[in-house]
């Protein structure tokens, strides 16, 4: 019998939630990713909970018991339970009544085995009790233990289902799966003779799940896995993985943590990675990135303007591109640039610069001062 015995489980103030559920004879089943990970000895953040009760019943359970019941998502089935802060996700029992590709009406459900059968993944259908005890009604656990990403059922069906499924295939690939032993052909088959489907999915939700996958340790084998069979080409027509693994050996190398937008920059330009629908800011640091590792900067102004840490993304992206090795002296320079102070104010120019002129002097003693490596003083500068 597998048991799950992390600290999480038998923190007071979840199991207050389940037994206010368990007392009034309903089912309380940890599911999904806290118990993917805890099976895994990964790092567990959310907490997720399957119930039989329905949705107001679950509110009233709560509410009787001293908790906050939130209806995140009650149309859909889950209430938000928070104990001492804590917040669990509690999703009633469900199966699918009609799919479209793109989103399942469902009915609420009492057998666990109907909630297992519709998730995605055997990973991602395993349970366990509130005593820590494993439920797997699907035998996803095998699955699990050898970091095997296999679709529940029929890979064609579950992904006609919601043609996101695909992109979340790599997404769990590139987190969970075994490198060595590679990927299920069987599942990359269905997912190659079902990208039609791919075209009708919300730009928001393939940025989102993109964005996950990319934050992988490892994400170019799933990515390189994408463009063989098709995928890469109809979610992001122009993208080029070609400089991804670099950049992540760069990184490596580097010190340098995952960062889903510095990987994205290493694939799609801003005109594709545009179509994601990312946030203004996010495009922005992409464009940026994109631009400074072509530009003519030298590793010492990326420091300058961006910061160390800043910089690092581009000097990580202009060395992919140019299949450039790292060097501790590209950090030395990106050191010297994020702690130089430019001598120069504005004041030290006025009466004799106003206006446009005032900002173009700034600008061309600036350029001298970075050119001489930061060593021109205030009096060069000034020529006093």
């Amino acid at each position: 019998m597998t048991q799950i015995a992390e600290s999480w489980v038998s923190e007071p103030a979840t199991q207050r939630v389940c037994k206010a559920l368990t007392d009034a004879g309903f089912q309380s089943l940890f599911v999904g990713g806290c118990v993917r990970n805890a099976l895994l000895g990964a790092p567990v953040s959310d907490i997720d909970i399957a119930t039989d009760a329905r949705p107001d019943k679950v509110v009233e359970l709560a509410e009787n018991a001293g908790l906050k019941a939130i209806p995140t998502g009650i149309d859909h089935g889950t209430i938000t339970v928070v104990s001492k802060g804590i917040p669990h996700e509690i999703t009633t029992f469900r199966r699918d009544v009609e799919t479209d590709g793109r989103r399942a009406v469902v009915a609420f459900s009492d057998k666990v085995e109907e909630d297992a059968a519709r998730r995605d993944f055997t990973m991602n259908a395993i349970y366990a009790r509130p005593d820590g005890t494993v439920l797997d009604p699907l035998s996803g656990l095998p699955d699990l233990l050898a970091r095997r990403v296999r679709f529940i059922g029929t890979a064609a069906h579950r992904i006609r289902e919601d043609y996101l499924r695909s992109l979340r295939y790599f997404r769990f690939h590139a987190w969970y799966g075994d490198a060595e032993a590679g990927f299920d052909p069987d599942a990359l088959a269905a997912i190659a003779s079902n990208l039609d489907g791919l075209a009708g999915l919300s730009r928001e939700r393939v940025g989102a799940e993109l964005l996950k996958l990319l934050c992988a340790p490892d994400p170019a084998p799933s990515v390189a896995a994408m463009r063989s069979a098709g995928v890469l080409a109809q979610l992001l027509p122009g993208a080029d993985d070609r400089a991804l693994a670099p950049l992540i050996a760069l990184e490596q190398q580097a010190g340098a943590e995952p960062e889903s937008v510095r990987r994205l920059a290493a694939i799609a330009p801003p005109e594709v990675a545009r179509t994601l629908r990312l946030s203004r800011a996010q495009l922005q640091r992409l464009t940026r990135m994109r631009d400074e590792a072509a530009g003519p900067a030298s590793f010492a102004e990326l420091g300058f303007r961006y910061g160390e840490a800043g910089g690092l993304n581009e000097a990580l992206l202009r060395c992919a591109f140019l299949e450039q090795p790292w060097s501790d002296s590209i950090r030395q320079d990106l050191q010297a640039g994020a702690t130089a102070t430019f001598p120069i104010k504005a004041a030290d120019l006025i009466p004799e610069f106003t206006g446009p002129a005032l900002g173009k002097k700034l600008a061309e003693l600036e350029a001298q001062w970075i050119a001489s490596g930061f060593t021109l003083d205030r009096k060069d500068l000034l020529g006093g």
